[in-house]
């Protein structure tokens, strides 16, 4: 017989090694979206300094800049895909060790890039190259990531274990956010359009030799174990291959076709999570001094809101999905958004509104994400069984980011240039949550 995916990490279930799982995933996690935060916060600057040649206009500069954006986001699949097969095939371990050192690396030379001023039209050419190998990393992280938090998860406790992996990211976001807010208050503006700006990226080194620490301490899960054994005893042998929804006692993959389907459900299951937490949560500074002629400090201070909205709920809604479900904690995160996207956005127009209400509308936005991305990783993990989890999972969600947070700030910000309209944030947001809805209402109870 195949071993249980999940039921062996309850049977050899150590407290301290779920907590030290629990720490090496998150910190990946941290890394790459303090990372993209930075990058996002930093658009406008990152825009002037490597996509601006003599005649070019902010905007479009601008919409460069969110085009490698764009394209690290499209190269996440393709991570997905490479690194989930060796995870699946090698191990979770040796896999998260290398796409920590390459998340790090690239990060860490976009600090010491020479710009358009340097080296002319190579300089856009670097960025977009590091931004790819960002890309790659990336897609391998979460799948990776994922599969250690839930697979080392105490029984009954994987919604609150992966939604440690959506709360790193809360705290990646707000961690670029302070770093970018702490030097907007201590250097002059012509000091962080020339250096300052490299700082937040030179920073992820010792962050990242940090995480490699923490990596190379980490055991291999009891799931990928006593797959790897059920493979082993099976070889030669037909295997079972049921549905993917917990197939929990299979040693052969599912058919291809299974995987193919659960993969495209899943990445309609979080693309309202995917497009509304980029909406609200990166593209929103941006967005805010383009379009509604805020300050670079006032854009920060409101994603600082946001993002605190979003850490708040992340982590017990994973806790309340384990209680009640996952299905009705992701809807209603959707359905909010749905409802009530184009009425905040309305208030933040509004010169009327007084700064504390702005200040709530940010904080609740972010809020209503949380409540999508606590249950997400977990919803995602309990998809697949041990033998195609890391890719499956993680094919899912970068299909998902890829498309609509990758294509988020581009979007947005080209339809309103082409449009003259300034609720296209709150429609995409809208929209995408809606068909998430349709999607999350396919789901059923697989906590146990």
């Amino acid at each position: 017989m195949g071993a249980p995916a999940h039921g062996s990490d309850q049977r050899t279930h150590r407290p301290e090694r779920s907590r030290g799982a629990l720490v090496a995933g998150s910190v990946g996690n941290f890394i790459e979206w303090y990372e993209f935060g930075v990058y996002g916060y930093f658009a406008t600057v990152i825009a002037a300094r490597f996509f601006t040649p003599e005649g070019g206009s902010e905007v479009e500069a601008l919409v460069r800049t969110y085009a490698s954006f764009a394209l690290a986001f499209f190269f996440r699949p393709v991570g997905a895909a490479l690194f989930g097969r060796l995870g699946d095939r090698v191990g979770r371990r040796p896999v998260l060790i290398l796409v920590i050192v390459l998340m790090t690396a690239a990060t860490t030379l976009i600090g010491v890039l020479p710009t358009y001023a340097t080296v002319g039209a190579l300089a856009p050419w670097l960025l977009t190259l590091l931004r790819v190998v960002q890309g790659l990393s990336a897609g391998g992280e979460f799948g990776g990531a994922v599969s250690v938090m839930t697979e080392f998860a105490p029984p009954g406790r994987r919604g609150l274990y992966g939604s440690w992996q959506s709360f790193t990211v809360a705290l990646g976001l707000l961690g670029g956010a302070g770093a970018a807010a702490v030097l907007a208050t201590l250097l002059t503006e012509a000091q962080l359009n020339s250096w300052g700006w490299r700082l937040p990226f030179l920073l992820t080194l010792p962050m990242g030799l940090g995480a490699l620490w923490l990596r190379l301490r980490l055991d291999e899960t009891p799931s990928f174990r006593a797959h790897q054994a059920a493979r082993a005893a099976h070889s030669g042998q037909p295997g079972q291959s049921g549905e993917v929804h917990g197939a929990e006692q299979e040693s052969a993959p599912p058919p291809a076709r299974t995987v193919a389907k659960a993969i495209v459900l899943g990445a309609g299951r979080v693309m309202g999570w995917s497009a509304a937490g980029y909406t609200f949560l990166v593209v929103l500074p941006s967005y805010l001094q383009s379009s509604l002629n805020a300050t670079f400090q006032q854009a920060l201070v409101a994603t600082v809101l946001a993002n605190l909205g979003f850490a708040v709920t992340i982590v017990p809604a994973g806790l309340l999905s384990d209680l009640i479900g996952r299905r009705p904690v992701m809807l209603t995160g959707a359905l909010l958004v749905t409802v009530l996207a184009v009425p905040l956005l309305d208030l933040l127009q509004d010169t009327g509104t007084s700064t504390a209400l702005k200040g709530a509308v940010v904080f609740g936005a972010g809020a209503v994400v949380g409540l999508m991305a606590g249950p997400g990783p977990a919803m995602l993990s309990e998809m697949f069984p041990t033998s195609v989890r890391y890719t499956g999972l993680g094919l899912a969600y970068a299909l998902s980011n890829a498309v609509f947070s990758g294509c988020a700030g581009l979007i947005i910000t080209e339809t309103i240039k082409r449009t003259g309209s300034v609720d296209i944030p709150a429609y995409y947001a809208a929209a995408t949550c809606a068909v998430s809805v349709f999607a999350l209402l396919t789901l059923r109870d697989s906590r146990r």
